[in-house]
């Protein structure tokens, strides 16, 4: 019997994934660095997910602009593989499995990002797929990716097109792969919306490997209305595009949480995207762009990760681990934090207006309450504020830089800052 895939993400998943500081271009060496701080400093706190993004095939990456039909390392089965230029522990068709093999050896998980479909050079070479005597000609759809050229669609439709996909999901199997982020998929302005068939065929080639790999789609914004058949098929979804540290995309994504956050449930999670914290932008030219520390203020940070959590999104860093600062550090290992993202059972936008939003959410042990300052100035926490909220004033803090309102009057809250306490 196969195992019910919302079992394999019960809390929201958490990890690090290249893209934000690498965009396609990452190396090995890179890879496994990160691996090891996430294992000395990181896996004790719940994160255990370490994610090479885009392009891992294409051997000119340099950025995260795309080399529009460069040639691709690729197996005699239409299959990509690992770069062994990039990833040299790949050479001698070895893929990802050493490099997995060394993740693992750590105490983590490891994931690639993949793109929906069959690549365009093994459509134009009409090269075999396994375990069939058509070709990739055969199954190819010309629904392609309008921001990346590597891929044409697969026809699921035809017994062979699911049979791609079975290979492909025995390959990464073979691997020892703990995570696919599948992308091109989740939501395409040209081709309305989600791309169900192959969304449906992908949990078909998971589930028939046996081997339990979180699924992740991207990108955004994923239809709302198809939030039921995600939790059907897939762990989680991208309900933005790609997010960065700007301010009002933060400020977006106040208007997914309160559309989204009910969806946020054991083995099927909302996903906010990655978080561009610490230092960014080493390789990937992507978003306010340039090699920086996040541009986010310290205030937006308790804001973003306050707000994730509350929603209960998974939380993937995308800055390079081993730079990272005390102050960064705190972010990702609050106990307090996690332990409400992981345990909340309910939770709400209780008001919004221009300045101001509240949350509110409940775990079994816990009852947390959130007040968000939207406006560009400071804002006065005062009793009266507090009952109009019915927000009790001993709760405690969950950021330390902040205290207890018991006792005290008034307490200021920063522009885009966040209160955030538990009772």
């Amino acid at each position: 019997m196969t195992k019910d895939f919302r079992q394999f993400a019960l809390t929201p998943p958490r990890g690090w994934n290249s893209w934000d500081s690498y965009g396609a271009s990452v190396r090995e060496d890179e890879v496994k660095r990160n691996a090891d701080y996430m294992s000395q400093h990181l896996k004790s706190a719940g994160w255990q997910y370490v994610t090479v993004d885009i392009q891992w095939y294409e051997p000119t990456a340099d950025s995260s602009k795309y080399h529009n039909f460069a040639p691709l390392v690729m197996d005699e089965y239409s299959r990509l593989l690992p770069d062994p230029g990039r990833f040299p522990s790949a050479a001698n068709g070895q893929g990802f499995k050493p490099l997995a093999d060394y993740v693992h050896r750590l105490g983590l998980k490891f994931g690639i990002h993949i793109m929906r479909g069959i690549p365009r050079q093994a459509v134009h070479q009409a090269t075999a797929l396994k375990g069939t005597t058509k070709t990739a000609r055969d199954i190819a759809l010309n629904n392609i990716c309008p921001w990346n050229a590597d891929m044409y669609g697969v026809n699921v439709d035809l017994p062979e097109g699911q049979a791609y996909y079975n290979s492909l999901m025995d390959l990464y199997a073979s691997w020892g792969v703990d995570f696919i982020k599948c992308d091109d998929i989740a939501n395409s302005v040209i081709y309305q919306g989600t791309h169900k068939k192959e969304v449906q065929a992908l949990r078909q080639a998971i589930d028939q490997t046996g081997r339990e790999m979180v699924l992740s789609l991207s990108p955004g914004p994923a239809p709302v209305k198809n939030g039921a058949f995600f939790q059907q098929t897939t762990n989680m979804w991208r309900i933005t595009d790609d997010f960065w540290d700007d301010w009002r995309l933060l400020l977006n994504m106040f208007d997914r949480a309160e559309e989204w956050s009910a969806m946020s449930q054991p083995g099927t999670w909302p996903d906010c995207d990655m978080l561009p914290l610490g230092h960014i932008g080493l390789r990937s030219v992507d978003g306010p762009g340039g090699d920086r520390q996040t541009r986010f203020t310290k205030a937006e940070q308790r804001t973003m990760m306050t707000l994730w959590c509350l929603m209960q999104s998974p939380l993937i860093m995308g800055g390079e681990l081993p730079d990272l600062d005390e102050w960064t550090s705190s972010l990702l290992t609050n106990a307090d934090l996690l332990e409400m993202d992981d345990q909340i059972t309910s939770k709400h936008q209780r008001y919004r207006d221009q300045q101001l939003v509240v949350w509110e959410a409940q775990s079994p042990q816990h009852h947390y309450f959130a007040i968000f300052n939207l406006s560009e100035q400071d804002l006065d926490l005062t009793p009266a504020l507090l009952k109009r909220f019915a927000i009790p004033v001993d709760g405690e803090t969950i950021w330390p830089e902040q205290t207890s309102l018991k006792g005290v009057p008034t307490q200021t809250l920063a522009a885009h800052d966040v209160y955030l306490l538990k009772n």
